[in-house]
């Protein structure tokens, strides 16, 4: 009989983050690329808590990743089959920064990119001389196998592919580099467009932090990846992320509208220079904010809608600045306004130093953990007492996702890209972050009563 694989992504009982919105859930890259290193002489299975939650399945050995935020879940889980003698592996971007904290939990930890190590993992386990930790390299990505689609829930609107990894910026609240390194390595082009073609859904979003990468070396591969999926007509609807020289090449983006891209999620983070210092954003910095405007009117001009990322909380910011930034995000040419709370993940500097300087407010790790989701306040920020804070926000989300705001911003999306299906990606989307903080506030009323 053939071993059992089973492979787990664990879910955030609360679901205060992006998660409550079926149309903003992606599949387990991650998990889909270890089931496919797995050899034919095991059988494996994904449970997706995404989908279903966990009930406990029959295996030989279990393999589990997680975010900061769901480690605490991903620990429960964990435990059950520990007691029942089944052997647990942890990988993943939390058990990779805190692998020390894993392993109280677990037999075995994978820090790093596991393919380098997973069929060595698979030897020594059915050698039995299972490691207590393995360490993944940042290898080429050539000859990566594409992840196991077909073990993705069907109810995935969205199939997701990677297509780089590495980011060179370095940001002090981002633990990308940390767990993929500093250097950007592309996956070559062919094989991209092999798995996209194989891909069931219409819609695909690229997870790569920056789909253009830095460079001219990156900026001919992502033309080739384009074109590549004009040639082949793969008719796909999809958006990426990237930074702001997206906008610098009108060649690039033209090919990108061609080859389907209907959305781009740019990390402005702040229309504020100093807040971008604060956080090391040193190419929105270099560009300059005051160059933003013109930045959006070329991605609005090859048809493609612009989602501005932005944070509260940094520690120039005040309550006034807030209001500040509300405005700005309500009256530029920002399509889609995501807001997310300053968030120190383990890893990064900005972990260290809020931690060194005793300004996190929830500290009883590993359970604390899931407060970290990008929605909660988990800081106490510089200029703003943590009920003021709170109090800003509020105000700020009340008004960027009023229906006014989102209805006109709609409208906006469809008069300066000329693309209906640009403006319908951009208007649901600002449906999913009000989503996200309506789930909050029923949270907080929740925890207030209890």
């Amino acid at each position: 009989m053939k071993r059992k694989l089973l492979l787990i992504n664990p879910v955030n009982p609360s679901r205060i983050g992006l998660t409550v919105n079926r149309s903003s859930r992606f599949p387990p890259l991650g998990l889909g690329i270890v089931a496919s290193l797995t050899p034919a002489s095991w059988d494996v299975e994904l449970l997706d808590e995404t989908w279903e939650q966990f009930e406990y399945h029959q295996a030989d050995l279990v393999g589990i990743t997680a975010f900061t935020a769901n480690v605490s879940r991903a620990y429960e889980i964990a435990q059950v089959y520990r007691s029942n003698r089944v052997p647990v592996i942890m990988g993943g971007i939390h058990a990779s920064m805190c692998p020390d904290e894993a392993s109280q939990f677990v037999d075995c930890v994978v820090q790093g990119e596991a393919e380098a190590v997973w069929l060595q993992i698979i030897a020594d386990f059915e050698a039995g001389r299972l490691k207590a930790s393995y360490s993944g390299t940042w290898d080429d990505l050539t000859g990566v196998p594409p992840p196991r689609h077909d073990l993705f829930n069907p109810g995935y609107m969205f199939a997701s592919v990677q297509t780089s990894r590495g980011c060179p910026m370095d940001c002090s609240f981002c633990s990308v580099t940390a767990f993929n390194g500093r250097r950007y390595r592309r996956r070559p082009v062919l094989e991209v467009l092999d798995e996209i073609s194989n891909v069931p859904q219409r819609m695909v979003f690229f997870v790569d932090d920056n789909i253009i990468g830095y460079g001219d070396g990156a900026r001919h591969g992502a033309i080739e990846l384009f074109r590549g999926m004009v040639d082949r007509k793969l008719d796909k609807w999809w958006f990426c992320q990237a930074s702001i020289n997206f906008a610098d090449d009108e060649e690039v983006l033209a090919w990108a509208a061609r080859a389907g891209c209907k959305m781009v999620f740019l990390g402005l983070e702040s229309e504020d220079e100093t807040s971008l210092a604060e956080v090391d954003k040193h190419l929105n910095l270099k560009k300059r904010v005051s160059a933003y405007r013109e930045a959006f009117q070329r991605i609005h001009r090859a048809g493609i809608a612009v989602l501005g990322a932005f944070i509260f909380g940094m520690d120039c910011d005040t309550p006034a600045k807030l209001e500040a930034r509300a405005d700005y995000m309500i009256n530029s040419d920002v399509d889609v306004m995501q807001v997310t709370n300053l968030t120190p993940l383990p890893g990064t500097r900005l972990f260290t130093k809020l931690h060194g300087d005793r300004r996190l407010i929830y500290t009883d790790y590993p359970g604390d953990w899931a407060r970290y989701d990008m929605t909660q306040i988990v800081h106490k920020p510089a200029n703003m007492g943590t009920e003021e804070f709170a109090a800003a926000v509020s105000r700020c989300n009340s008004r960027i996702y009023s229906w006014p705001v989102l209805l006109r911003k709609a409208l906006m999306t469809l008069l300066l890209t000329r693309r209906p299906m640009a403006a319908m990606f951009a208007f649901q989307s600002n449906i999913n972050y009000r989503n996200v903080g309506e789930g909050h506030l029923k949270e907080q009323a929740r925890a207030a009563i209890s």
